[in-house]
């Protein structure tokens, strides 16, 4: 009995170690979700600062220059900062508040919608020349804009041009939708051809109407919004498309795992349990409304949505978690930069924003696809 009893405690003490490894393991397992942070804070952090500094010159540089510490105090103040001054802006306050700030808020609004839904297009795609038009929203979105033009629309109310573009970028992407479903196929390559055929069919329609216009007045606002602008754009513009793109990207980053799934292809993510056709249609859904709202407060910009994700995926990694509010930040970042390019590169002649977004976004891309070729070679 006396052998019997000493020999439970080293019976105990053999097993004791077994339970060790637990607290090892899951303070392993709590490292990586708060390395991800980290990284997600610095990458965000940076691209937010870049950002202010974005804002801060977009406001501050023009045919009327405005020293950037008044802009600072000026933003400050509509913030409900504390800082030193009055806070009224100085002589520029009519200037900063009423035609520069609203006009950059408005890029920024746009720049983010389309950085985050190119990031997107190209994860539901798996193919990184895919923007936000890629399944007809954009054309959608022109028909529309440039229907209440041509029939005097616009007439009635100055916002029939956006609510009308909206319409046209919801009715292209149901159109799109609809088709698929009837075909039961709702894969990316049919999403993908079946918006081929709205874009050229929309842009059809478009050139017919631009083809037969009479009025000099209206063929320049057709041209001119279908070049994307943000000239003349008011605080109603902003509140117009800030609850739609803010409540869009922050939905968006809640699928950053699921777009990670996906990449995988069909078969990969129905494996790790995602429902891949209710999942796609979610998010291209929620996608073609964030575009619908961005294209339909300043015309057809193309470029961001291409080339800022692509960038910044060469840069930080293919992580959709990372990537996704990263886009959105860089997307706002370089459309407020191409707009200030716009107005002061060629002064006192302004040009579109989209021009601008061509000019440089055509041959960063082509230089980003040479070097992303060279480096397959190697």
């Amino acid at each position: 009995m006396a052998k019997a009893a000493e020999t439970r405690p080293i019976l105990r003490l053999k097993n004791a170690p077994e339970r060790d490894p637990e607290p090892a393991t899951s303070e392993a397992e709590a490292t990586v979700p708060r390395r991800f942070v980290v990284r997600l804070l610095v990458v965000c952090g940076v691209l937010a600062c870049g950002l202010a500094v974005a804002v801060v010159a977009g406001v501050a540089l023009g045919p009327v220059r405005i020293p950037p510490l008044e802009v600072v105090t000026a933003l400050a103040d509509d913030l409900g900062l504390p800082l030193p001054g009055d806070g009224s802006g100085g002589e520029h306050a009519t200037v900063i508040n009423y035609i520069r700030l609203p006009r950059v808020l408005v890029g920024a609004l746009v720049g983010a919608a389309l950085g985050i839904a190119g990031a997107t297009m190209q994860a539901v795609f798996r193919n990184p020349l895919a923007e936000p038009g890629v399944i007809g929203v954009s054309s959608g979105a022109a028909l529309g804009a440039v229907a209440a033009i041509y029939f005097g629309w616009t007439a009635l109310t100055p916002w029939m041009l956006p609510a009308t573009a909206f319409v046209g970028a919801v009715a292209a992407m149901g159109f799109v939708f609809m088709v698929a479903a009837l075909r039961r196929d709702r894969g990316p390559v049919t999403l993908l051809l079946v918006g081929i055929a709205v874009s050229a069919f929309f842009g059809a329609l478009i050139s017919v109407m631009v083809a037969t216009t009479t009025n000099n007045e209206e063929l320049r606002g057709i041209v001119f919004w279908l070049q994307g602008g943000l000239g003349a754009r008011t605080w109603q513009h902003v509140q117009l498309a800030a609850v739609p793109v803010v409540a869009g990207c922050l939905l968006l980053t809640v699928f950053g795992r699921d777009l990670n799934l996906l990449l995988l292809g069909d078969d990969g993510a129905r494996a790790a349990g995602l429902d891949v056709a209710r999942q796609r249609v979610v998010i291209l859904g929620l996608t073609s409304l964030l575009t619908g709202a961005a294209v339909a407060v300043s015309g057809v910009i193309g470029f961001v949505g291409l080339v800022v994700p692509h960038a910044l995926r060469l840069v930080i990694g293919p992580d959709n978690r990372v990537l996704l509010p990263a886009s959105a930040l860089g997307g706002a970042a370089f459309l407020v930069l191409a707009d200030l390019i716009a107005r002061v590169a060629f002064s006192p002649t302004s040009l579109q924003v989209g021009i601008v977004t061509a000019l440089f976004g055509a041959p960063v891309f082509l230089a980003l696809v040479l070097r992303r070729r060279a480096g397959g070679l190697r």
